[in-house]
């Protein structure tokens, strides 16, 4: 078990073994999700959004909508 401590800024130290594991490096953004009383991480790498596109099953669908508001809410 890998133990931390929280400091005074709510900041904590992400053990190196986890780091070089997920990808986790100077800069990357970390997801917080709370789940059945738990607190979750995930890593938000270049890794982890080219695994997760398309899991949506759209085929572009979404992508086009989402640019189609972006279109109107500009022109308003």
């Amino acid at each position: 078990m890998n133990t931390v401590v929280v400091t005074t800024k709510g900041q904590v130290v992400i053990p190196a073994k986890f780091r070089k594991k997920f990808g986790i490096k100077i800069g990357t953004k970390i997801q917080f999700i709370e789940e059945d009383g738990e607190i979750k991480l995930f890593p938000i790498t270049e890794e982890a959004i080219d695994n997760n596109i398309g899991f949506l099953g759209t085929k572009g669908e979404l992508l086009k909508t989402f640019m189609r508001e972006k279109k109107i809410e500009r022109e308003l």
